[in-house]
This record gives C-alpha cells, structure tokens and sequence, in this order.
C-alpha cells in the first residue's frame, strides 16, 4: 500500500536514435562518393590536356565541400528559398565548368541531378536537369565552330538521360518526403507515448491515493472514533463507575494498538494484521466482538458454507465493509439492540451480510440499488464527502463484487457485500 516514487520514465527523443528522415542520407553519401571518385578516375584518364584536366578536377573536387558545407543542410529538411537557389546555382556551374574544361566531367550528372531535385521543388529542377543534361552536347556543339551532323546522333542519348534524370529525381523527391513523413509520424507517436505514459502515471498515483484513502477511512480513522467514544464514556463513569471507566480504557488501549498496527501495515505494504494468522471470519468475528463490548449490543456472528482459504484480495474487501458496516451501527442505528453478521461461501461467491435492528433511514436506487440518500456525501462518521459507504461500494466493485445496501424507516439496515471467487478475484489475490 503505497505510491511507487520510482514510476517509468517516458523515453526521450534520445532514446530513438537518428531521426528515420534522415537515416538514409547514409547511403547517399556512398552513392555521391563513388559518383566522385568514378568522375574522378574518368578526369584523369581523358585525352584533354593536362592543365584543362587538372582544372576540371578543380572544379569537380569544389563540389564536396560545396555540398558538404551548404547542400546537405538543404536536403536533409528539405529547406527551399534562397540558399536552395544559391546553391543550386553554384553546383550548376561547378558542373558547367567542369564539363567545358573536360567532357569527361559531364560524369558527374549522376550526382547532380539527384542533387537538384532534392533542394528544389519539382518545377525548377526539372528545368535545371534539362539543362544540365543538355550542357554535355552544348558543349561538343561550341568545340566544334559549328553544327556537326553527328550531333543529332548524340541527342537521343541525350534525351534519354534527360528522361532518366527526371524519373530518378522524382523517385529520389518522393522517398524524401516519405522518409520526412515517417519522421513526422514517428516524432507524434513518441510525444504520444510520453503523454500517455504521463497520464498512465497520474492516473495510478490518483488511484493509489483514493485506495490509500479508502484504507486510512476504514481503519485508523474508525478507529480513532471509538477511541474517542471510549475515552469520553469513561471520563463520564471515572467517578460514578470506576471499574467500569478502567474497563473502557483498557479497550480504548487495545484499540489504539490496533490502529497502530495498521499503520505499520500500510507502511511496510503487509497484509492487514487481522488476517495475517487467522481466516476471513475469524477476523469478522473478532471485529463483532470489538462492537459487542463498545457497543454493549447484542452481536452474533456466524458461517455458512464449507469455509475455505481465499484471496487476499477478497479477504481484506470483506474485511473492511465489515468494519465500514459496523462504523455505520455505531454512528447510525440509533435504538438498534441486535445485530447479525453472517459470512456465507458458496461455489463461487463468498457473501457478507450485516442486519441491525435500528431505526433504518430513507434510501434512494441510483441504479446500483438502494443506498441510503446522502451516502454519496456523508461517511460512515457523518463528515460530508466521506468515503463510507461510497468507498466500500468502489472496494467491492474493484474485485467484481456487488454491495448493497437496503433501509425502511423502523425497520433497520442491511448491508450485502457478495464477491465472486473466479478470475478476476483470483487475480488480485496476490495484492
């Protein structure tokens, strides 16, 4: 019984490592280096002089640092404004350069054109890819002086990397934006995750305290009433009645070692000390004999049924609506002279039953049956918004159970508590 200070903490963006839109820009990488290294080896190996050969190489090796520095930024988040078109700009005449000075270097369209279509949006970057592609048979076209026929026999090569180029841009486009996308969609589940595991957690702490409530009300502060009630009818007998005034105290003294058992209990999160050795109508039975002597009624306490061991769990339910029930005779069955407490087993339930004969009290059905008409703002000690018979109805339903609880004016009161013993209460046994 307690709140668990040591909750799950919700994993962080940390936890996720890198973000799946950009996790595949890895491979890109690859591809552009060995785009590279291939035009590269192509530079070196042309029939081009060697200064325009090693100014091709220039520009091409320009082109790492520019994309390094600038591009990849941009691709990553998929930036578009001004520094797309800067840079979009640089690389094309990078490339340009490259191409005039060696045509080997027209290679590198390989890189360009991804690149292209990933820092602009689609329109533009067509435009530029046709350009580019373009640029290689431009530039055989101006070496030539003039239009050489054999030109025409290059061009469909030409269009058919024009068409290449934007197919492979677009498919690059595409798994961009579904790799953002699923960035985006794994970023709203962690933060759903997180909010989820922050109200799970505020949730079982709101839990634990109304259940931590619930105990304090049926134990230690029931308790304390009749500490209170003893004490004050011995302060009265002290000198009419001594022995009886000692008597009263003495109870009152036992009673309090009770209370700070229970105490105990709730802090080691033990079982509650009236059933830690003995059954459920031991237990019972003993609390009836705390009422008969507080009380001087007449209480009997019996069993029906084979008696057998139970679950924790329904054990300490029938418990506490015992006490609940019995806090209720004290405070409430005003002219009551007998009560009965029966504790019968059957197959599959197990059913606690207190009558008084007191003067009973009007009751209303909220659809859960009869209850008595300000039990939803009174508790067993007449405080408003108690947890008396509200909080024994909200134990048993939390085991499956059903309480009920029937009044007449003149004719009494009688509490019901009835707990089924298949899983659900076998299941909080170990509680």
């Amino acid at each position: 019984m307690h709140i668990d200070s040591q909750a799950e903490v919700p994993r962080t963006a940390a936890n996720y490592g890198p973000d799946s839109g950009s996790r595949w820009f890895g491979l890109w990488d690859g591809y552009f280096a060995a785009s590279y290294f291939v035009t590269l080896i192509l530079l070196f190996t042309s029939a081009e002089s060697q200064a325009h050969r090693a100014l091709a190489i220039g520009a091409l090796t320009l082109i790492v640092p520019w994309y390094a520095g600038l591009g990849r930024r941009l691709m990553v988040h998929r930036t578009e404004g001004r520094r797309s078109i800067v840079f979009s700009a640089g690389l094309l005449l990078l490339f340009g350069s490259a191409s005039m000075l060696d045509l080997a270097g027209s290679f590198a369209l390989f890189a360009v054109v991804p690149m292209l279509m990933m820092s602009l949006s689609v329109p533009p970057a067509i435009v530029l890819v046709v350009l580019a592609n373009l640029w290689p048979v431009t530039v055989v076209w101006l070496r030539g002086g003039e239009f050489d026929p054999h030109i025409l026999s290059v061009l469909p090569i030409s269009l058919l990397g024009i068409a290449l180029s934007v197919l492979l841009g677009l498919w690059i486009t595409r798994v961009v934006r579904q790799s953002n996308d699923r960035g985006e969609l794994i970023n709203e589940l962690r933060r759903s995750r997180e909010r989820e595991a922050r109200l799970s957690h505020q949730a079982g702490i709101s839990a634990e305290r109304e259940r931590l409530a619930r105990e304090i009300h049926d134990t230690l502060a029931q308790s304390l009433t009749s500490i209170i009630s003893l004490v004050q009818a011995a302060e009265s007998e002290v000198e009419g009645n001594p022995e009886r005034a000692r008597s009263r105290l003495g109870l009152a003294g036992r009673v309090a070692q009770d209370s700070l058992a229970e105490a105990r209990g709730f802090v080691s999160a033990l079982t509650p000390p009236p059933l830690r050795e003995s059954s459920v109508v031991q237990a019972v039975r003993r609390q009836a004999d705390l009422l008969r002597e507080e009380t001087g009624l007449t209480v009997r306490c019996s069993a029906r049924g084979e008696e057998r061991s139970l679950p924790m769990a329904v054990s300490v339910v029938l418990l506490r609506s015992a006490q609940e029930a019995f806090a209720n005779v004290r405070k409430h069955a005003r002219d009551a002279r007998r009560v009965e407490v029966l504790v019968a087993f059957a197959p599959d339930t197990v059913r606690l039953v207190v009558r008084d004969d007191g003067a009973g009290f009007r009751t209303q059905d909220d659809g859960r049956g009869p209850e008595p008409a300000d039990a939803r703002e009174r508790g067993a000690d007449g405080e408003r918004n108690g947890f008396g018979l509200r909080g024994m109805r909200a134990r048993v339903e939390e085991i499956g159970g059903m309480a009920q609880i029937s009044s007449t004016p003149g004719a009494g009161t009688v509490i019901e508590v009835t707990v089924p013993l298949g899983p659900v209460a076998r299941g909080s046994a170990g509680e």
